[in-house]
């Protein structure tokens, strides 16, 4: 009798959806992942991406600004901060001691070390002493919290948050992992994945679809503060028209089970 394999563990990890008031409703900042990227391969997604073991350390929490107590969630922030700011420049912190996030004109002196960061050439711990920083881990409204089902060969656990993004931060994709970038209400890129003109996986287009609910950024984190997050793990049924991706109801989705497409023999 051979054992079961056993399904891979999940990776820690962080989305962030930044946010900024429009015309008539508000905007999500997204990006278009690289076509040889091994995960959502040219999909429109939320900047962010797997957590670095370095988002961990205990040495960062000096430097860190209304973090979670709990350890995992607090490296979930961290991810979430540190790749919006290697993935598409902007970067939630404050000079240390300070009450305002940094400036765009800091930022502008800060986006050289973007790079390197990426590539692991500097840690995050150094950066930040280096640049006397303290990341604004309480800029973060914890909005999703999803699984990959265990079916999947990559999977991981990933933490959304939303955060306004600083009004004289230029968001800019890094030509990298994403090579397009845009601010898009979220109703239109629900309604452009449904037209076919964009490319969304599940648990974003249904990220979107819950954000679209809210018409201004000040609405969209009020409304995340009120709601419990729920942690999404979807799962497959097989009916008698077909199979069925699933998610919890209580998870506070408007959709909560979408018919897959067949697959040719």
């Amino acid at each position: 009798m051979s054992d079961k394999p056993q399904p891979p563990t999940p990776k820690p990890a962080a989305t962030i959806l930044l946010l900024r008031d429009g015309a008539p409703n508000l905007e999500v900042f997204m990006v278009v992942r690289h076509q040889q990227i091994d995960f959502a391969s040219g999909a429109l997604v939320f900047p962010g991406g797997k957590a670095d073991p370095q988002d961990f350390e205990d040495a960062l929490i000096p430097h860190l600004r209304g973090h979670s107590d709990d350890a995992d969630q607090r490296a979930a922030q961290v991810s979430a901060i540190r790749e919006a700011f290697e993935e598409c420049g902007i970067l939630l912190a404050r000079a240390t001691g300070a009450a305002d996030i940094i400036s765009g004109e800091r930022l502008a002196t800060l986006q050289q070390f973007r790079e390197p960061m990426n590539k692991g050439d500097i840690s995050l711990l150094d950066f930040l002493q280096q640049q006397q920083l303290q990341l604004a881990c309480d800029q973060l409204t914890h909005f999703a919290h999803w699984i990959t089902p265990p079916m999947m060969p990559k999977r991981f656990d990933t933490h959304f948050y939303l955060a306004a993004a600083p009004a004289d931060h230029v968001a800019l994709h890094d030509g990298y992992e994403s090579v397009d970038s845009v601010w898009i209400q979220p109703q239109d890129a629900v309604d452009q994945a449904h037209a076919g003109k964009r490319t969304i996986i599940f648990p974003t287009l249904r990220n979107l679809e819950k954000l679209a609910q809210a018409k201004t950024v000040s609405a969209a984190i009020s409304n995340a503060v009120a709601s419990a997050v729920v942690p999404v793990l979807p799962w497959t049924e097989k009916r008698e028209d077909g199979n069925y991706l699933c998610i919890p109801t209580e998870a506070g989705y408007a959709v909560s089970e979408e018919k897959m497409p067949q697959r040719d023999a």
